[in-house]
């Protein structure tokens, strides 16, 4: 297990995560607030309803959490981390009446084809073991119709991008390039392939045709 996939597993961190930690690293990163990603992710997968929402790589489930806000009847958000810390806080911190937390690995979901309306993975795939098996897998379980969206790494200044990708490879955190996933999401037949960068991350969010 690298570095990175190290720290996710500390409890420490799982109890500071989303209080200091991420808000801290990704304003940083990208010159957004968590408040403004989780309004645009709310938009960006169109949720509402009596939806099923798949959050991968929840850590402690402030995004889920937020999700399943916007859910009303029989919508429900669940949560998948491999951290049992993670889930751990998140069950303490962020529960809901329509929202659960599992433990699963995102390369082979315990789910069947088509079972969400929405999918999404934010700020985690960089760290992921063989993370275009995961992409795949969230592109399986995603319904007709449904919306699919991804936060993660960009190499977005070119005079320093080897630099990051060598240290990115010494820590598990993976660089990706612009192409990437919109080329995967076209790949699988996802049609309304949106990306937006951001400093050094990448927003990209999809359709599922009907």
């Amino acid at each position: 297990m690298n570095l990175a996939r190290r720290t996710m597993n500390e409890p420490a961190l799982a109890a500071v995560y989303e209080r200091a930690w991420r808000p801290a690293l990704f304003y940083l990163a990208s010159g957004r607030t968590t408040s403004a990603d989780r309004r645009d992710a709310v938009r960006t997968l169109r949720l509402g309803g009596d939806q099923k929402v798949l959050d991968i790589a929840c850590g402690p489930g402030n995004f889920t959490r937020y999700l399943s806000n916007a859910l009303t009847g029989g919508g429900y958000a669940v949560g998948l981390d491999y951290s049992e810390p993670m889930l751990a806080r998140a069950r303490i911190d962020n529960s809901g009446p329509r929202v659960g937390y599992l433990r699963g690995d995102a390369r082979r979901l315990p789910f069947q084809d088509g079972a969400f309306d929405a999918v999404c993975c934010f700020g985690a795939l960089y760290l992921i073991p063989d993370p275009l098996t995961a992409t795949r897998e969230m592109i399986r379980v995603l319904a007709p119709g449904g919306r699919i969206a991804i936060s993660t790494s960009h190499r977005w200044n070119p005079p320093f991008s080897q630099a990051s990708k060598i240290a990115g490879g010494w820590i598990g955190l993976r660089v990706f390039d612009t192409e990437t996933f919109p080329t995967l999401f076209a790949e699988h037949g996802l049609v309304d392939i949106d990306q937006r960068i951001h400093r050094s991350l990448q927003y990209v969010s999809a359709t599922r045709p009907r």
